[in-house]
């Protein structure tokens, strides 16, 4: 690989929009694994495509275990097995977010009824 192929940490938290403690957390609980040259670390396109599946995965709201576990049955059992557990993953997620949506209508439904009669009490005022 060359070092073009490579990325430096802060150029690996730029392209991610990641703060620098973010970026060592991942590596901490070994998401990714940079390369190291002395105390300089390098990222090669694995691990920028990692990072991609990390950041997709946590914007649908899973946990960190549950993408951490995902990659490492990618790395152990490969693609099928990897897609397998991600549609797991994925009905899981989808039936927690369908109850957060039912629980956020809820919550904006309330709070404009909340609203409009206080805007009503408002006006009756004047």
């Amino acid at each position: 690989m060359s070092d073009d192929d490579r990325l430096t940490f802060k150029e690996m938290c730029a392209k991610f929009e990641v703060t620098p403690r973010t970026l060592r957390y991942y590596e901490y609980i070994e998401l990714i694994a940079p390369d190291r040259e002395g105390r300089t670390r390098f990222y090669g396109p694995r691990e920028r495509a990692r990072m991609e599946l990390i950041l997709r995965g946590r914007s649908f709201g899973f946990a960190l275990e549950d993408i951490r576990q995902w990659l490492l049955i990618y790395e152990n059992e490969g693609t099928e097995a990897q897609m397998r557990a991600w549609v797991e993953m994925a009905n899981g997620q989808i039936e927690e977010l369908a109850v957060k949506r039912k629980q956020l209508e809820e919550a904006f439904s309330e709070l404009t009824r909340l609203r409009d009669v206080t805007v009503e009490a408002l006006s009756e005022m004047t």
